[in-house]
């Protein structure tokens, strides 16, 4: 049958016989992987539509779970992006990580419409761009259903205080474990630090189990957890804190999600 839906373009790859495979974010149809005809040298609009970072409208003809590209318009290309090497790297991030938790076929309007205010942010912010990849990592855990628990001990419910976070992180403050889901009270840091000692003896990659933040930390997870994108425009943080945030967020989605490495990642250095 002919369908047609809206889509954020997240990659593409050459096959055989001059034809593509494009990955396409739709708002109708989650994530689908989709041939096409359509040639990377036409300059008409549909060839526009195809490029990554594009919003468009696609018209699909769709048989069981196969896709095929009939024709596209771009809604609007986020072209800017690619043309400053820093949201480059952040976009590509952004969308490797948007593709890596989304499940072929299965509609998420929350995480599309997420991903969208992203590509309007980024395209729009002139520098700090870090500061919008960590908000929009909190985010994105939000809409997945696996959002962090911040304001009590997600072992025991006891809300941690700043002297026992001290005393926890000896100096460092307060202990947010990746396994436990969230913040870790005084009782419970040891016993979540020992399996973060285990976890680095045994297992690939180079992704800590355990953080050492503090109350300001927490409470910029908070905020990002409750204000839209576009009330970030005029607050940007520290890199390294900003970074500190993506990567933890990363290794959260890592953990309870299964993402795998990603490619992108090792463009993301302060």
């Amino acid at each position: 049958m002919i369908t047609e839906s809206e889509g954020i373009v997240l990659r593409q790859t050459k096959i055989s016989g001059g034809r593509r495979m494009v990955s396409i974010f739709t708002k109708r149809y989650g994530k689908i992987s989709a041939g096409t005809n359509i040639t990377e040298r036409s300059r008409g609009k549909q060839a526009l539509a195809l490029r990554p970072f594009t919003h468009g409208t696609y018209e699909f003809f769709k048989r069981g779970d196969y896709f095929n590209i009939n024709g596209g318009d771009a809604i609007h290309s986020y072209y800017r992006i690619g043309e400053d090497v820093e949201k480059y790297m952040n976009a590509s991030f952004a969308l490797e990580l948007v593709d890596k938790v989304t499940v072929e076929g299965q509609p998420a309007p929350g995480v599309f419409n997420l991903t969208l205010d992203l590509m309007k942010e980024l395209e729009r912010r002139k520098e700090r761009h870090r500061t919008l990849i960590a908000a929009f990592t909190v985010k994105l855990m939000k809409q997945l259903g696996v959002f962090p628990v911040l304001g009590s001990c997600a072992v025991c419910g006891a809300a941690p205080t700043e002297q026992e976070s001290e005393a926890a992180g000896q100096g460092g403050g307060i202990v947010f474990s990746i396994p436990a889901g969230g913040v870790v009270c005084r009782e419970h840091a040891s016993s979540e630090a020992a399996a973060d000692v285990s976890f680095r003896a045994g297992a690939a990659g180079n992704d800590s189990l355990i953080y050492n933040v503090d109350f300001g930390i927490i409470d910029i997870l908070e905020y990002f957890d409750s204000h839209p994108l576009e009330s970030l425009r005029k607050i940007a943080l520290d890199e390294a804190k900003a970074e500190m945030i993506r990567k933890m967020m990363t290794a959260y989605a890592r953990y309870h999600l299964d993402i795998g490495e990603m490619k992108s990642e090792s463009f993301m250095t302060v």
